[in-house]
């Protein structure tokens, strides 16, 4: 029951109520499971909160299972915190805790975020020495290990390799070279991707077109990611905040931020300071500096909102590999 209703109240939002039902467990007698504390940990933004949980859990006597180190390397990850992360998935390893197929793709998410391209490596290699098959997201997520590396040349051969070894790019895949090279400035190699992208039949999505609108807007002039803004509505695609936030950075003379606002749908009454000011409220950018909406993380976005809404999955049924409980397949979900 205490399990049910701490999943309650995280899909309602009310951590802090979670976090005293976990307490008011301690209070009453009521055993407290790797489940819990695992719980209580995908509840958490702050690597040092997960941290601590984790350090409680194996206080208390529970031994981690293989949800509660991907938990705590993600968490790690997420945080740039290299050191910590390979440090807990070594312990994991020493631990004879061998990971699922999902958790395999969770671990390597990881190591990419932080661009730790030996130790995602290391993470890839294993799948096979475990007899798990790599998948695309596999494929794409240590492409993006490369990227976050700005190591293009390896993530070049990387995505070589992926075609060889039978796998279709899609458009994370692709998105995923795009911003690589938006982010390397180099435009060329980019467009090159973009053809080559539209010639497999990859159908074009916002995230795509609003990665090559930043790239022009940043390496040639404005007027270029005006052209790919309106790209977005030709191919039947509603810029979304995201896009318009770009447009409005991207704006420097005062011509430039009236078309910005006139695109956006912004009245010609807001002054350019109130819109340098919307764009500082509600701007996102990953560590990298490059416009994201990722909470994520980041992945960064390589297109991820679908992306990560995989993660979720695969962390929530990586539970039920693991656990008895019928209420922690939906737990475990990583935002």
């Amino acid at each position: 029951m205490f399990h049910m209703m701490i999943y309650m109240h995280k899909k309602a939002g009310s951590y802090e109520k979670a976090r005293r039902l976990f307490a008011l467990m301690a209070e009453r007698g009521v055993p407290q499971s790797t489940v819990t504390y695992n719980s209580l940990m995908s509840f958490e933004t702050n690597y040092k909160e997960v941290s601590k949980i984790y350090d409680q859990m194996q206080r208390a006597g529970l031994k981690p299972d293989v949800v509660s180190y991907a938990l705590l390397i993600n968490a790690y990850g997420k945080a740039r915190r290299e050191e910590e992360a390979l440090a807990v998935f070594e312990e994991m390893l020493d631990a004879d805790v061998r990971p699922t197929h999902k958790a395999y793709n969770i671990l390597l998410d990881a190591f990419a975020i932080s661009g730790m391209v030996e130790q995602a490596q290391t993470v890839f290699k294993s799948m096979r020495r475990d007899r798990y098959t790599p998948d695309l997201c596999s494929y794409t997520t240590m492409l993006s290990a490369y990227v976050n590396a700005s190591d293009m040349e390896g993530a070049e051969k990387f995505f070589t390799r992926l075609k060889q070894d039978g796998l279709k790019p899609n458009e994370i895949t692709y998105a995923t070279l795009l911003k690589g090279y938006a982010r390397t400035n180099n435009l060329e190699k980019m467009m090159e991707k973009y053809e080559e992208m539209k010639v497999n039949g990859i159908k074009l999505n916002q995230k795509i077109l609003t990665i090559i609108m930043d790239a022009y807007g940043k390496n040639v002039d404005f007027g270029s990611a005006i052209v790919w803004y309106n790209e977005m509505e030709s191919c039947g695609l509603i810029p979304d905040q995201k896009a318009k936030n770009i447009l409005l950075s991207l704006a420097k003379t005062a011509e430039e931020q009236r078309e910005a606002n006139q695109l956006v749908g912004f009245e010609d009454q807001y002054s350019n300071e109130g819109v340098s000011k919307f764009v500082d409220e509600h701007e996102d950018r990953d560590d990298d500096g490059c416009h994201d909406d990722d909470d994520d993380d980041e992945y960064d976005a390589l297109s991820r909102a679908n992306f990560h809404n995989e993660k979720e999955n695969e962390l929530t049924h990586l539970v039920g590999d693991h656990q008895e409980s019928l209420e922690a397949l939906h737990v475990l979900k990583l935002c």
